[in-house]
């Protein structure tokens, strides 16, 4: 008899020739279940998509009653449909008066690319900056905008007009000119490794971005629903970007994206033309109705509040001489160790017993840690502890 396994490889498309090809039957708070019944702390979030934990029971409520109603309609944009609404509204209470119009996706990538298509709209310009090291999704457009030409290089011609400068940076915001559509930066660097920007450098950003008429695109897609301690990332450097970017645990585990920004600067994708930006399944009601009751257990269940507590634990147990550095902003970072080699077994062993991590594409000698929110003291003492074994055993 064919196996699930056998039948994955012989059906779905593969990314590497090296999937970790665990086989998972359930999974519920911040453990993952396989055949045999054996529990995976799963310590990525399924890469910054389970803030809140995996099949919250407010989150499946939510979701079946929402389908018993109604589920795909329309095209996005045309019916009001009551989950996109107060889902749109409960985003824009949480936001600052320049952020009050959202356009929902399916995706970050696909955020990305309707940020981008904004910025070049409603400015007349078509020049854009992004950053080194940067990755913001594997679309065209996307990929245009990613800091690091090993994963660009296999699907050129992409967009033109791109141009990079270094994260964190100040003397190179100065290649921002009235020529310039946009910056597209991500808040807190995710891919290469958890790098946290200066407040100084964000708030110089700001202003250089305000100087030139230039429009400031902030990506949360991977740090944005109280990752960081805040509910936006934005809010630790005293800035406000023209669009903000969001997806990963914005839908309490389904998929979806949005692009946020004022209603001024919205509107111009209404016209010349008209339909100047479509969906079909972006904001889908049951993905709305998901993500409207994750925002809700973020606060009811006081999660926010808790995560700079959790780091400080994480970084006092994280102590060991094979690591060179844990970089951080709450509960996403990044241990940083000899090399790629070395950092893979750690991980593997990590995950042979029970705690699920991994590394980042710009920065394979660093481990990723980035839990649900809910976890518990316990748990993290745990999970630390299992990565110090594997730290010890293979040093």
């Amino acid at each position: 008899m064919t196996t699930l396994r056998q039948l994955f490889l012989n059906h779905n498309a593969q990314t590497t020739h090296f999937p970790l090809l665990l086989e998972f039957e359930s999974a519920r708070g911040v453990y993952i279940y396989d055949k045999q019944g054996k529990p995976y702390l799963d310590l990525i979030s399924g890469i910054g998509v389970s803030n809140i934990g995996h099949s919250h029971p407010r989150v499946i409520e939510a979701i079946t009653q929402q389908a018993e109603k109604y589920m795909h309609l329309m095209v996005y944009g045309e019916y009001i449909q009551a989950p996109q609404v107060k889902f749109a509204e409960k985003l824009a209470s949480l936001l600052p008066l320049q952020l009050q119009c959202t356009y929902f996706v399916n995706s970050g990538s696909e955020a990305i690319e309707g940020a981008l298509k904004l910025a070049k709209r409603y400015t007349g310009r078509s020049n854009i900056i992004a950053c080194k090291n940067s990755y913001h999704g594997s679309t065209h457009g996307a990929l245009s905008v990613m800091g690091n030409e090993v994963y660009k290089q296999a699907y050129r011609p992409l967009l033109p007009g791109i141009q990079f400068i270094d994260f964190n940076d100040a003397a190179h915001l100065e290649q921002i000119t009235t020529e310039t559509a946009c910056v597209l930066i991500e808040t807190i660097q995710g891919e290469a490794g958890i790098r946290v920007p200066d407040v100084a450098y964000m708030q110089a950003l700001r202003q250089r971005c305000t100087h030139t008429g230039t429009l400031l695109i902030l990506d949360e897609i991977q740090v944005a629903m109280g990752r960081t301690g805040k509910m936006f990332a934005f809010e630790h450097f005293g800035i406000v970007p023209d669009i903000l970017v969001l997806a990963k645990a914005l839908g309490g585990g389904m998929p979806i994206g949005a692009f946020v920004s004022s209603a001024q600067i919205m509107d111009s994708l209404r016209e010349n033309p008209i339909l100047g930006h479509i969906t079909t399944f972006g904001g889908h009601p049951v993905c709305c109705a998901a993500g409207l009751a994750g925002l809700e257990v973020l606060f009811s269940e006081n999660l926010i509040e808790q995560v700079k507590q959790k780091e400080a634990l994480m970084r006092a147990l994280l102590v060991h001489p094979a690591i060179r550095e844990v970089r951080g902003k709450g509960l996403i970072m990044a241990i940083e160790l000899k090399n790629f080699e070395f950092n893979k077994k750690v991980i593997d062993r990590c995950i042979e017993n029970g705690v699920i991590t991994d590394w980042f594409l710009h920065c394979t000698n660093s481990m990723r840690l980035a839990p649900p929110l809910i976890i518990t003291h316990d748990e993290l003492t745990m999970a630390c502890n299992v990565i110090l074994e594997a730290l010890d055993y293979y040093s």
